[in-house]
């Protein structure tokens, strides 16, 4: 998917029973917010579905880059937190405390936690969605989207990412003797079938596993114990598949998995019915993070530069998100995300939202801030369609400090 939604986004598109409609004529940039936009959050679309998880890669993106973010815009994300330390997707009355019926988001949650851990000085906020992380964890090793949700790539692997930038150990946080990289293990699939080295998002009804990039990605961030943010491997040759006997073998099949995905046309394709053919920006720029995670940054090459050459609309389409992970993309790989082929993605970046309270060079001219946002309103709709058409939630999710494995 173009840039990584959350699964509430999908339980709340069945709940409103929206109506199924052609991908081709779902995305309508003009669509209006369903509810009023904050004006600390970044982007002006929506924030229903997704508001804690852009706000957290807008701001953990500016840290990586030397931004020093709005204050207005750190506290809107810490106002989001509930009392146990959880974050739902959105709360839009963050008078009224949590409850029963708020839908607590383990992947708004970890993400959170890592935009918080790298800006400094919010220990007790993070301790708090640790310790809830931990309390959700499930039996086997892993977390769902929500507190008893079953496992899966994406969820846990944001979890690892989490645990690692607070200084945890990911390989010590278990739950009846099963690690986060137990549960990773689980969904690597053998080498010897279809898909073999890539990881699945879950196990289908009748348990078998089927190779999904998006999970791929995060799953080689998260087999690693690396966040959304994640630096350079050392170069180790081309990875080839083995049995995934530790994480780190894990991570190394998965790369070769999505080496190979990408090596013809240099992306990944959209997994979404009608859209088959077409790119999938979202899950290449987690890919050149996660190839250049586990080998460096030349592994990353040829998805990068079609990025560098093809991103540009996607992310003035799509938002804060898109340019956070270019950003990602960018660093991981040892670019200069203020020259992504040609375009400044830290100033885009910055223009989505509250003025940064700091910024580098040539960084405070702003960009029309409708231009930006379009793409935020009408994904929503795409989203929905597709859920009430039967769409299963792992290929609409993508996903992934700086500290490496604790194994």
């Amino acid at each position: 998917m173009n840039v990584r939604r959350s699964a509430a986004a999908l339980a709340a598109a069945a709940v409103i029973g929206a109506a199924a409609a052609p991908v081709a004529h779902a995305a309508d940039p003009s669509a209006s917010p369903s509810v009023a936009v904050p004006s600390g959050l970044y982007g002006s679309g929506d924030p229903t579905y997704d508001g804690v998880w852009r706000q957290s890669l807008a701001l953990l993106a500016q840290d990586a880059v030397g931004v020093r973010p709005a204050e207005k815009a750190v506290d809107w994300l810490t106002g989001q937190q509930c009392a146990n330390g959880a974050f739902a997707s959105f709360r839009a009355d963050t008078g009224k405390a949590c409850d029963a019926k708020t839908m607590l988001d383990t992947n708004a949650t970890a993400a959170a936690v890592q935009a918080l851990a790298a800006l400094g000085g919010h220990d007790a906020e993070t301790g708090k969605a640790v310790g809830w992380l931990k309390s959700v964890q499930n039996e086997d090793g892993g977390w769902g989207f929500g507190a008893g949700s079953p496992t899966d790539t994406n969820s846990t692997s944001v979890v690892i990412g989490a645990l690692a930038a607070v200084g945890e150990k990911p390989a010590e946080v278990a739950k009846k003797g099963n690690s986060p990289y137990d549960a990773l293990l689980a969904l690597s699939l053998p080498c010897d079938e279809e898909g073999g080295g890539a990881f699945a998002y879950q196990p289908d009804k009748k348990g078998k596993l089927a190779a999904n990039a998006d999970a791929t990605a995060a799953g080689v961030l998260g087999a690693l114990g690396k966040g959304l943010h994640a630096n350079a491997g050392k170069q180790a040759g081309a990875p080839r598949c083995a049995d995934a006997k530790s994480p780190e073998q894990a991570a190394a099949n998965g790369a070769a998995h999505l080496a190979d995905a990408v090596a013809e046309d240099g992306h990944l394709v959209s997994a979404l019915p009608g859209a088959e053919d077409q790119p999938d920006y979202g899950n290449t720029a987690d890919a050149v993070v996660a190839l250049a995670a586990q080998g460096g940054a030349e592994r990353a090459e040829k998805p990068l530069k079609w990025l560098q050459q093809n991103s540009a609309d996607w992310a003035k389409q799509s938002g804060p998100a898109a340019y956070a992970q270019l950003i990602f993309a960018a660093l991981a790989t040892g670019s200069d995300p203020r020259d992504f082929g040609g375009n400044d993605l830290v100033e885009r970046l910055n223009a989505s939202g509250p003025a940064p309270q700091a910024v580098g060079k040539d960084e405070s001219k702003q960009v029309d801030a409708a231009e930006e946002s379009g793409g935020d309103n009408g994904m929503w709709w795409v989203v929905g369609a597709l859920f009430v058409g039967g769409i299963g939630i792992g290929i609409l999710l993508s996903g992934r400090k700086k500290k490496g494995p604790q194994a």
